[in-house]
């Protein structure tokens, strides 16, 4: 076994990091208007320069700008698309005992891409690092499942067929402007499939007009024409989250139900899948996943709380994992980011940096 040279990475995480005070202090000041975007984005620029040598240090082969000019890890990409509305609505996102703040999105538009302020996002991470840059945007079908056919205008859409080529279209538009920009290794960011694997969770989609059994084949028929066009140089992998708010969850409930059509039906070059809980359900599923080039990287290292892991329990379970996948195929990472949105998980920068120190050290433990 050896350390992988292209992504995703023996040892790898997810993307987004815990905001640095500097960082919250001042989107508070910009928020009172007291300081100007550019000074806010002055003190963004010299935070992430922070960020990207920390994980260099920690021996890292990829660095991420720790998602720190966002607010959400889906709103803010999907707002830059044509025909996608933001608006403040009258309750948050509900997860286990506590919301999100009172915002969401509604398709009242032909969907469409032609640009993003991510793009320079990305640009300033590649200047800045001597390792891999690794951008992070939402996947297609998360437009899709949390809104559901409730918040896709009829007038716009009589037909989803159009809607999902109208997606995919500005996925590939996407996937070629940050190829362009000197992006080779993109994470698309999912909650769909593993929300499908929760039976609350595919009874809500039911409410908002969709039928969940169909949906996997629907997401797999997606996802693939998104990545109809990806460049050859270009690694695309795709994280997949039960929900991350202030370290609580959304859904619970193992792969099963997705497990086919996700892992042996997507074109995807990796997969992080959540595994830190019995709420992710056992390795079984992984059987379906194909033998080969791909990378699964297994998400045992939780990031919603501090306690590091017992290093030798992490090990045993990727041995477990070895049942249904070869070890030269298994990565490892935190089983998602630290902060999904700007308010950030409820453990300490300390905390976050020991535990991904320690999954590098696990990986050249293990690969090497």
């Amino acid at each position: 076994m050896t350390q992988r040279t292209s992504p995703p990475f023996r040892a790898d995480h997810v993307g987004s990091l815990l905001r640095p005070p500097a960082i919250k202090t001042a989107r508070e000041q910009r928020a009172r208007k007291e300081i100007t975007d550019a000074a806010l984005r002055a003190i963004e620029d010299r935070e992430i320069e922070k960020a990207i040598a920390r994980q260099e240090q920690i021996g890292f082969q990829l660095a991420t700008d720790g998602e720190f000019r966002r607010s959400w890890w889906h709103f803010d990409f999907f707002r830059g698309l044509a025909g996608v509305t933001f608006y403040t609505t009258d309750h948050g996102i509900q997860f286990h005992g506590v919301q999100t703040k009172a915002e969401t999105i509604k398709i009242d538009g032909k969907i469409g891409f032609s640009g993003h302020p991510m793009l320079d996002h990305f640009k300033f991470l590649k200047a800045h690092a001597r390792v891999t840059p690794k951008m992070t945007i939402p996947a297609p079908s998360t437009l899709h499942f949390r809104q559901g056919r409730a918040a896709i205008s009829q007038q716009i859409y009589p037909d989803l067929d159009a809607f999902f080529d109208d997606l995919a279209n500005a996925y590939r538009a996407a996937i070629r402007a940050f190829h362009d920009a000197g992006c080779r290794y993109l994470q698309l960011d999912d909650t769909a499939w593993s929300m499908l694997c929760d039976p609350n969770e595919r009874a809500q989609s039911k409410k908002r007009g969709d039928d969940p059994d169909r949906l996997p084949a629907r997401y797999a028929r997606l996802t693939n024409a998104a990545l109809q066009a990806k460049p050859a140089d270009m690694a695309i992998t795709m994280h997949s989250c039960r929900g991350n708010f202030r370290s609580t969850f959304i859904a619970s409930g193992g792969y099963d139900f997705v497990a086919e059509h996700l892992l042996g039906h997507t074109n995807f070059d990796g997969y992080f899948l959540e595994y830190d809980s019995d709420r992710a359900g056992g390795f079984e599923p992984l059987r379906f996943f194909p033998k080969g080039k791909k990378q699964l990287v297994l998400g045992l290292v939780t990031s919603k709380t501090g306690a590091l892991e017992n290093k030798d329990e992490i090990k045993r379970r990727i041995d477990e994992a070895t049942k249904y996948v070869a070890l030269d195929q298994l990565c490892l990472s935190p089983q998602c980011g630290f902060a999904s949105t700007e308010e950030g998980n409820i453990l300490a920068e300390g905390e976050q940096w020991a535990k991904l120190r320690m999954i590098v050290e696990i990986a050249e433990e293990v690969w090497k």
